[in-house]
């Protein structure tokens, strides 16, 4: 009696699941619940930057009004604020491109402004660039200037009292060799370029330095470097600082106290002049015995040593310079 009462419960129990296996198998898509109903309170946030649209590559500043500042950023174009950074507007949507290299304002014409595209850093994502584009109107509209051919613009400087006179520092590619690379500069407001200083088909420009108070007289920074699939190639032995006293008509390849003076592989340099004083200078070197170095009357002179490994561009301000000076005195 027992054994046909196990097996009576045994035939109910298995004649029930196969029942609900046989709703659920018939049920229509109304009978179930959806799986995306416990992500439907769900909002996306952000939480970055964190990709190359984030990097910073540049600014200017309108130095008669420092609430307005234009911004360059890797991948994501030019930015405005007219507000002192409470709010931004992007001002660079409409153009051929939205890496951005350099940025500048001409001193003597706030309404003047360009910008070098193409991002100067050597990441596998960084983009490269069509050139140089000028603004007539605050960034309102831009106009396409030439040098496509240089894919990455490290930096733009204007002549502080004719805003026709422009350099621009082209790296050149990232991925191989090319002829597009030194210093540009025109005289017409970008409708002629003369390519003012060519190292070769390998070394670019990653920086120029005007003096302010000369602006015949220019400070550059050569940078040799190859970007491939499986490495990077950061620097060489004709990295280095050129300088000119005549607007770029002859330069000099300046070695006198830098670290690269009796040799090695140089890799990346940062400019920055004084203008309290435009006779002192700072480097930023990337060398074996490299560092940040000032400029002497005998040369140049070591302030911080730090090797290869260190980078940052530096902007110098007249406290900082000041209290340098004191140190190296």
């Amino acid at each position: 009696m027992n054994r046909v009462s196990s097996v009576l419960r045994i035939a109910v129990v298995a004649t029930a699941f196969w029942g609900v296996l046989a709703v659920a198998a018939f049920a229509g898509p109304a009978d179930q619940p959806n799986p995306t109903d416990k992500l439907k309170n769900l909002e996306f946030r952000e939480i970055g930057p964190a990709t190359m649209g984030g990097r910073i590559d540049d600014f200017a500043v309108v130095e008669g009004n420092p609430n307005i500042v234009f911004v360059g950023v890797a991948s994501g174009g030019v930015w405005k604020t007219t507000n002192n950074g409470a709010t931004w507007e992007p001002v660079f949507d409409k153009e051929g491109v939205s890496t951005i290299g350099g940025i500048a304002i001409a001193p003597s014409d706030p309404s003047v402004v360009w910008v070098g595209t193409g991002e100067p850093n050597n990441r596998q994502s960084s983009s490269w660039g069509d050139g140089a584009y000028k603004s007539l109107d605050a960034g309102k509209t831009w106009q396409k200037m030439g040098l496509g051919a240089t894919h990455h613009i490290g930096r733009v400087v204007i002549h502080p009292k004719n805003p026709d006179v422009v350099y621009v520092a082209a790296l050149g590619h990232l991925w191989g060799p090319n002829a597009e690379r030194g210093v540009y500069k025109t005289t017409d407001g970008g409708k002629t370029w003369a390519q003012v200083l060519k190292i070769n088909e390998d070394t670019g420009v990653i920086d120029i330095a005007m003096d302010p108070e000369s602006p015949d007289t220019l400070y550059a920074a050569a940078y040799e470097r190859r970007r491939t699939p499986y490495g990077f190639n950061g620097g060489g032995t004709d990295g280095a600082i050129y300088k000119t006293t005549d607007g770029g008509a002859t330069w000099k390849k300046l070695t006198k106290g830098l670290p690269y003076e009796n040799g090695g592989d140089t890799g990346r340099i940062g400019l920055d002049i004084y203008r309290k004083d435009p006779n002192i200078v700072y480097a930023l070197v990337q060398h074996e015995k490299g560092g940040i170095y000032r400029s002497a009357r005998c040369g140049w002179i070591p302030i911080t040593i730090c090797g290869f490994g260190c980078w940052a561009h530096r902007c110098i301000t007249p406290r900082t310079a000041e209290r340098r000076s004191r140190r190296s005195a």
